[in-house]
C-alpha cells in the first residue's frame, strides 16, 4: 500500500487494498484504525507523499523507518513479536489470522456472512465461512458438559 491507499471521502476516511490480480478492495477505515493511521502518518512525517510506501520497514533497532516498503516477510516476523510480547502462542499464527479473527469478531456481533463476504472481498460464501470461528467456542462449551 501507498499513503494515496489511505485517503478521504467526504468526512469519512477509507482504505485501498491490493487484492490477488491487480484487484483493488476500497473498505470505510474504522474509526480505531483512523486514529491509528492518522498518528502513524502524523509521526512518520508521510502524509505529503503519497506515493510512498505507506508502511515501511525499520532501519535496524534504532526505532527509525527507512524509505523502503515493508516486505512480507517484514510482516510475518512482526506478526510474530507482537504476539510473543502479547503471550499468545506463536506456533499458529500468521498474518491470515487477523482475516479469521476479524471476520470472526464481526459475526460474533451480530454481522452476516454476506457482508463479512463483502468486507473481505470473497468471491464465495463458502471461503469466507473457512474463517468463521464462531462455532469454536461452541464445540469447547460442548465438550466441558462431560463430566468425567
Amino acid at each position: 500500500m501507498n499513503v494515496e491507499d489511505y485517503y478521504q471521502q467526504g468526512k469519512r476516511s477509507w482504505i485501498r487494498l491490493h487484492e490477488k490480480g491487480g484487484k483493488f478492495h476500497q473498505v470505510p477505515a474504522h474509526h480505531s484504525a483512523e486514529e491509528y493511521l492518522d498518528a502513524y502518518l502524523a509521526a512518520a512525517c508521510l502524509g505529503d507523499d503519497k506515493k510512498s510506501p505507506l508502511f515501511r520497514s525499520a532501519s535496524g533497532k534504532i526505532g527509525m523507518l527507512s524509505s523502503e516498503r515493508m516486505s512480507r516477510t517484514d510482516v510475518f516476523r512482526m506478526v510474530k513479536r507482537r504476539a510473543m510480547a502479547a503471550g499468545i502462542g506463536i506456533e499458529r499464527i500468521c498474518c491470515h489470522t487477523f482475516r479469521a479473527t476479524g471476520i470472526t469478531a464481526y459475526l460474533e456481533n451480530g454481522g452476516t456472512i454476506e457482508h463479512a463476504q463483502a468486507i473481505a472481498a470473497h468471491e464465495s460464501p463458502r471461503t469466507t465461512k473457512l474463517y468463521d470461528r464462531t462455532n469454536d467456542a461452541l464445540t469447547l462449551d460442548e465438550i466441558e458438559r462431560i463430566v468425567i
